[in-house]
């Protein structure tokens, strides 16, 4: 196989199935040697049909949210084909409810998966390629995580979900700014695809259909094209973006900015600040629709 992942090792996780089992395909399919991580044999299966179809594979099951495990995933794909080029933080779940009815299992379940989830390969990778630069040994590496339309502009029935998705982000920005300087670059997408996971959204089920002719825009199979670019050697200008995609559409999320200002030489007196708000809110951007509103 030859493709513009050739010969990069790269780890994915969620890998199993929806969004990440179309990633660890694409990504050999490309040329990539694959670490397919998820919790059941439905890793195995997807490394499999890497294998039969002329790539390289293997599988590793176990919960990336566990501080060790991740270590040992790292260390797994090092030991396996001899370095790590690229992980694709993709695994997630989600535990649906309004705040006033969440519990609290509900809450930290969905923070332990989606957020340390993301947090916990990042860092055990990120120790990798810092100890390789102060070697002296080159980095030309790649982060990619996964966030959401519900951590970018909120999600009614989301609040956990979305707090964690809006906190990959943050890491994403963060993470970025830190490891610049060890050759590693980290971005997020915000995927809006077909997956065990939407499919399971009441409020997403019309959208998620698979259509009876044309292009099928909720394939999750459509967003894999932007994973495979920003895990190659060839993306290495860009850190510290998130890229929301669905279908054959790409766009550079445009949040995390300063807006408009209004400032004094002396402290503000509360009077003053309703008009002043009032002002900035009617230059600001209007606020982008909460999904499932």
């Amino acid at each position: 196989m030859s493709g513009i992942c050739q010969g990069r090792v790269v780890v994915v996780t969620g890998a199993g199935q929806g969004l990440g089992r179309e990633h660890a395909l694409a990504l050999a399919a490309e040329g990539a040697r694959v670490v397919v991580n998820d919790l059941g044999d439905t890793a195995k299966a997807v490394a499999d049909e890497i294998n039969a179809a002329g790539g390289a594979a293997v599988a590793d099951l176990g919960d990336v949210s566990d501080w060790g495990y991740a270590q040992e995933l790292i260390a797994r794909a090092v030991g396996e084909f001899g370095t790590l080029d690229a992980l694709v933080n993709n695994a997630g779940l989600n535990r649906d409810r309004m705040l006033v009815s969440m519990t609290e299992e509900e809450w930290d379940l969905v923070l332990k998966v989606d957020l340390k989830g993301h947090a916990a390969p990042l860092r055990h990778a990120a120790a990798y390629w810092r100890e390789r630069s102060k070697e002296g040994r080159p980095v030309d590496a790649r982060i990619v995580n996964t966030s959401s339309g519900a951590g970018l502009m909120g999600s009614v029935g989301q609040g956990n979900y979305g707090a964690a998705k809006a906190g990959i982000v943050a890491l994403t920005v963060i993470a970025a700014a830190e490891l610049a300087r060890y050759g590693v670059t980290v971005n997020a997408i915000a995927p809006s695809a077909r997956t065990p996971m939407t499919e399971a959204v009441e409020a997403f089920a019309d959208k998620m259909r698979v259509p009876e002719a044309g292009f099928d825009v909720m394939h999750p199979g459509n967003i894999s094209p932007l994973v495979v670019w920003l895990a190659s050697a060839g993306s290495g200008e860009v850190t510290g973006r998130v890229f929301e995609a669905e279908g054959g559409a790409i766009s550079v999320a445009d949040g995390w900015r300063h807006g408009p200002q209004r400032t004094l030489d002396r402290r503000w007196s509360p009077a003053e600040i309703g008009p002043a708000v009032r002002e900035l809110l009617a230059e600001a951007p209007a606020p982008s629709e909460v999904y499932g509103a």
